[in-house]
């Protein structure tokens, strides 16, 4: 299912649902992750500890730009390569992230904290 950038779910107006659909995978997240810490070119993401393949990284990009969570502009024409850059709508999604990272690292023992940067920021 794509996603128009009013992001209405044809699955169920459910706002998690509605949520899962536009970020519910293993790596949307992630991305979001590493644009927020400075990442913003496709080399840098496959840097990432999580190893995502070039495909998925690919796909997840484009899901995510057609959603309007991200935007890219081109820095190269030849051959083509683009900057991702969240949109607002993406950077929203920073205060989900410091929770889900809250939840992980008193839930799951372990897990690395998060930087001060990373925890402190705002959208």
């Amino acid at each position: 299912m794509t996603l128009c950038p009013d992001l209405v779910s044809e699955r169920s107006p459910c706002p998690i649902a509605t949520t899962l659909d536009v970020v519910g995978d293993k790596w949307s997240l992630v991305i979001v992750r590493d644009m927020i810490n400075g990442k913003k070119r496709f080399g840098e993401f496959l840097t990432s500890p999580e190893g995502i393949p070039t495909n998925i990284l690919t796909n997840r990009l484009k899901r995510m730009e057609d959603a309007g969570l991200v935007e890219k502009s081109a820095y190269q024409d030849r051959p083509p390569r683009f900057d991702y850059l969240l949109t607002p709508r993406g950077r929203a999604l920073l205060p989900v992230l410091q929770e889900i990272c809250r939840w992980g690292n008193g839930q799951a023992p372990g897990t690395w904290v998060p930087p001060d940067h990373f925890m402190t920021a705002q959208p």
